[in-house]
């Protein structure tokens, strides 16, 4: 037996380790299981590379002695902090132990989260936050919330310099709400994982109104309704693997190209199915998502936002290897109509696209922008200038696609020529117009189809002739606001060239601390 066997130093640490691993103890592990949720470390391990996990703070502990506290203290404090890699690159990670003081963050806790953030940041990984956690330590009070806010101060200074992505867990509360919502991207589990600002009882107490946790801030209503999550999952595995997937399209920090794999989908592949995709009757719908299908690498992509504000799609895939964010209307709901909430789902997307160098690829089929008294009182002109302001601003790669329909401001804002696009195509069943060729003629020719024998079918004929004169790619096309008319089944290919030309790219913006976003 070696001498380091037999040295009790050793021994020590490795007990204390085991110790620290337990976090509170077998019986709350087994509750932990009972709810059908992971461990902090069970978690981790799932997400990372095999034996790649290296922990950080495994002994520290609270330093209060309020409230009884003095004496209760588990090392690692509620809280699993350290790094790894998935599919060999560096990420920086955090796992709550809601098995200790339910996950409840202390001045200690806060700070072991902050030291894993400043080394994410030094060293340009991407952060992981796994929450599950209870909220504030109130035995601790202010010093809890002040952990709190240095957390939030440097979600703030890595936005746009390395991507943070916060998984839901279980119970984020109260002011923990605020660290995932300035993340890049959120993923909550059904009915385990709930957020709210105030709880149910609160709610009661103050407004009278009976509602439950899933109904108040389940996965389902803040992938829907409220906007919060960007993805929900349908177990904490299916979260976690969705972490790799993500993880795979993003460059490790904003200086880094995104990770560039080898094509195994053919570069030259067109699909004769896209020539006919699009319906004659221009007011017909079809799915936008079999374009994407047909277009991108291995016809997948993974699409954002997937449950709210469905009129848009966002999403990642790849184009010959390449990662991209692609941004597309879909006509089969609303039309594909810009209103609030969708105007502020593609915005966000674009940013982050342009933060971390990913190109971005436009597939535009948009009649107009809501009409309608709630969206004027809901800031539709406010909402809609930040999609207008977030493609103007970017300087990544730009390509846009128009399929069909690009009407009055709603074509202004999706990617034009005029706001920065680099390449812009369309297909021969795209209109180009102020608005759609039926509002036309009722505008320019009201009094003539007021004084119509029959005013239908002179309708019909000014509204043919309205678009064989002007809602056509070919007028635009004239003008050099589009750079090609081509056939559907060449899109894939056409994009990739555009891509390829595009790649080394150089644009700058006039120098300014930041510009100021109409939030």
């Amino acid at each position: 037996m070696s001498e380091e066997a037999n040295d009790p130093r050793i021994a020590e640490l490795h007990e204390r380790k085991n110790r620290a691993k337990l976090g509170g103890g077998e019986e709350r592990i087994a509750r932990q299981h009972a709810r059908g949720r992971m461990t902090a470390r069970e978690r981790l391990e799932l997400l990372l590379d095999k034996g790649s996990f290296r922990e950080m703070d495994i002994f520290v502990t609270h330093d209060s002695s309020e409230f009884g506290l003095a004496e209760n203290k588990i090392p690692g404090d509620g809280v699993v902090t350290g790094y790894g890699t998935i599919d060999g690159r560096l990420v920086h990670v955090y796992s709550q132990d809601f098995t200790v003081f339910g996950g409840s963050v202390s001045n200690a806790h806060a700070m072991k989260i902050c030291k894993v953030m400043d080394a994410a940041m030094r060293n340009g990984t991407p952060l992981i936050g796994l929450n599950d956690s209870g909220g504030a330590r109130i035995q601790e009070g202010v010093r809890s919330l002040a952990g709190y806010a240095e957390i939030f101060y440097r979600n703030v200074i890595a936005s746009g310099v390395i991507p943070q992505i916060s998984v839901i867990m279980g119970p984020c509360a109260g002011g923990a709400v605020y660290s995932p919502a300035i993340t890049d991207f959120v993923i909550m589990v059904r009915e385990t994982s709930h957020m709210f600002v105030t709880g149910p009882d609160v709610i009661k107490t103050v407004t009278h109104e009976e509602v439950t946790f899933e109904e108040l801030g389940g996965a389902s209503i803040h992938s829907s309704k409220s906007g919060v999550a960007h993805f929900n999952a349908d177990s904490e595995e299916d979260a976690l693997l969705l972490v790799q997937q993500l993880v795979a399209h993003f460059p490790s920090n904003n200086l880094d190209d995104p990770p560039l794999l080898p094509a195994r989908d053919d570069i030259l592949r067109q699909d004769e199915e896209l020539n006919t995709i699009v319906p004659d009757n221009p007011n017909k719908p079809y799915d936008m998502r079999e374009i994407i299908r047909r277009i991108v690498d291995d016809h997948q992509f993974i699409e954002v936002h997937e449950h709210w504000a469905k009129n848009i799609i966002v999403a990642f895939s790849r184009m010959g290897g390449q990662p991209v964010g692609i941004v597309a209307q879909q006509p089969m709901v609303l039309a594909g109509v810009l209103d609030v909430d969708a105007s502020q789902k593609a915005a966000r997307f674009v940013r982050f696209c342009d933060a971390f160098n990913i190109p971005l690829v436009v597939l535009e089929d948009v009649p107009g922008f809501m009409p309608g008294v709630t969206q004027e009182h809901g800031g539709i002109i406010r909402h809609g200038a930040k999609l207008l302001y977030a493609f103007a601003e970017a300087t990544v790669p730009k390509v846009t696609v128009i399929v069909r329909k690009a009407y009055g401001g709603a074509y202004c804002v999706m990617n034009p020529r005029h706001i920065g696009a680099d390449m812009v195509l369309a297909w021969p069943s795209a209109e180009i117009a102020v608005m759609g060729p039926e509002g036309a003629v009722n505008v320019i020719f009201r009094r003539e189809l007021a004084e119509a024998d029959d005013p239908e079918a002179r309708k019909a004929e000014l509204v043919a002739e309205y678009r064989q004169r002007f809602a056509n790619p070919y007028v635009a096309a004239s003008a050099g606001y589009i750079d090609n008319v081509i056939e559907p089944k060449e899109t894939r290919t056409r994009v990739m060239n555009a891509l390829e030309m595009l790649s080394n790219k150089q644009a700058r913006l006039p120098a300014k601390k930041h510009g100021n976003i109409p939030l």
